[in-house]
């Protein structure tokens, strides 16, 4: 850990700091120092957020150094009444929704912010006026243009979210999505529910889909504030359970995009050796999605010879003929006529943003947690990062298959490491006492990209504040650039290459 004159460095991913050695400066100071860092494009935002103490505001920034695995923290502080402070997005777009989810949960004003609207409309939001009917969108004037509004309830058994189109005939000249349907209220329930097995509960269900990785990331943080240390027998197997949800998403997402494009082969051969994958978790853990395998300290499940000889059995069949149906997805002309050059966002446009996971290393940003600020066994095996660099529907297709391959490569060779060393016996625990007065952030690459958990403790050591950040909060914007100037008839596809998730957003 170095402090600096004005922020606080950690080297380690998962490693608390004291809430007395966070500097705290003048705003001035702070929006010098977050655009001098931002500068630098091998730096991102993982977690900016306010919360109310004495009467305050205390606000803190986190940012990422992918080049040096180090994560700067600083904080400044308001008076509550009527703050107004001039906003960051104007120079760095990529806190835009963090300065909009800070507005509306606090109705702090950012002078100078393009986009200044309500992100999830949280039941305790700041306004309570601001509702959905009177959501501004945005608008443009002409003969030529309509609207097309597509949600939130949707013809499929999906999660609520609405899709505004500005169209000049058949062409998208702007897309604007409006989230915020589910009140869930997750990040005050893990301070309400004082019970660390609910709390553990609680993470994997904040995303379905990312079940082991969100409950990875909570996990992660309690053992840092707990001062927890756990195996490399434990964090191998939880790194396989992570690479197996991953595998699954992968190759469940080849099957969506097949469909979406006519391909039926595609889409049933995928689809069912998606179930293979989640079949062998369930037979791990007795659930399909991994829920229950991930708990602070220990595990229920831990793995055993059985079960590492089903999933190797099954890698080897459904890895080939994933390979197999792949090789022939992608060199269909019919299939690659509605991929390539569709819904494209270029490097500059994902930097702007703040993209992160699957869908910055599209357009050739090396951005992964595994290898920029590894975590659990990643720290003693490198993961290999793979790029692409089209950023379009194509892109964002054919990483879902080069990343699916690794995976299987990956739990192989972890499963081996696996089989080599000493394993320990560790029971969950659930009767931790965090350390008082500390700062603790936990960051883990999901499939869709990189989660963050923040937790901060008070005077007995009891969590005052529990922040999460998905990765899709970064993403959502991206979609809306991909489908500009595109056939509208292009967005279930341009959609579902990004795969989103509506309840990441709505915390």
């Amino acid at each position: 850990m170095i402090i600096n004159r004005s922020y606080i460095e950690t080297k380690n991913n998962s490693f608390p700091v004291a809430l007395n050695e966070i500097p705290v400066l003048e705003y001035g100071t702070f929006y010098d120092q977050v655009n001098e860092l931002l500068n630098d494009t091998a730096k991102h935002s993982l977690a900016y957020f306010c919360l109310e103490s004495s009467g305050r505001l205390k606000f803190y920034c986190c940012i990422a150094d992918d080049n040096h695995s180090n994560i700067s923290i600083f904080s400044h502080e308001l008076k509550k009444e009527k703050p107004v402070i001039k906003s960051l997005t104007q120079i760095n777009p990529q806190l835009h929704i963090f300065e909009r989810e800070i507005h509306e949960n606090h109705g702090v004003k950012f002078d100078g912010h393009p986009w200044l609207k309500p992100l999830r409309y949280s039941h305790d939001r700041s306004d309570k006026s601001q509702v959905m009917n009177n959501y501004p969108f945005y608008s443009i004037g002409g003969e030529e243009l309509h609207e097309v509004g597509v949600g939130p309830i949707h013809a499929g058994v999906i999660e609520p979210g609405h899709f505004r189109f500005i169209c000049n005939g058949e062409k998208v000249l702007h897309l604007e999505i409006q989230l915020g349907y589910q009140h869930r209220g997750i990040e005050k329930l893990y301070i309400d529910k004082n019970n660390s097995l609910q709390r553990c509960i609680l993470s994997e269900s904040i995303a379905g889909d990312t079940s082991v990785g969100h409950s990875l990331a909570h996990s992660q943080l309690i053992e840092s504030l707990a001062g927890i240390e756990v195996s490399d027998s434990l964090q191998i197997e939880r790194c396989i359970a992570l690479e197996m949800e991953r595998l699954a998403v992968n190759i469940g997402d080849t099957a969506a995009l097949c469909g979406d494009v006519a391909y039926q082969l595609g889409q049933v051969v995928c689809e069912a050796l998606r179930t293979t994958i989640i079949n062998t978790t369930q037979l791990w853990c007795g659930n399909r999605f991994g829920k229950g395998l991930v708990r602070p300290g220990g595990s229920h499940f831990r793995l055993n010879e059985k079960v590492t000889e089903e999933i190797l059995k099954i890698l080897s069949d459904t890895g080939r003929r994933f390979c197999e149906i792949t090789d022939l997805i992608y060199s269909l002309p019919s299939v690659l006529a509605r991929f390539e050059d569709i819904g494209k966002v270029t490097e500059q446009q994902m930097l702007d943003i703040g993209a992160v996971g699957m869908a910055s290393r599209t357009c050739g940003i090396e951005r992964d947690i595994r290898k920029t600020h590894p975590f659990q066994y990643f720290r003693k095996y490198p993961v290999k990062t793979i790029t692409l660099g089209t950023g379009d529907v194509y892109a964002r297709a054919m990483l879902r298959n080069l990343e699916g391959r690794e995976s299987v490569k990956i739990i192989r060779k972890l499963i081996e490491m696996w089989q080599l060393i000493e394993k320990v016996s560790e029971e969950p625990v659930y009767n931790y006492k965090l350390k008082p007065n500390s700062f603790g952030i936990s960051v883990v690459e999901g499939w869709r990209g990189e989660i963050c958990h923040t937790g901060i403790t008070g005077n007995n050591g009891d969590l005052t504040h529990y922040k999460v950040t998905d990765p899709s909060m970064h993403n959502w914007m991206a979609l809306a650039l991909a489908v500009r100037n595109q056939e509208i008839s292009d967005f279930p596809v341009c959609n579902k290459s990004f795969n989103l998730s509506y309840c990441g957003n709505d915390l």
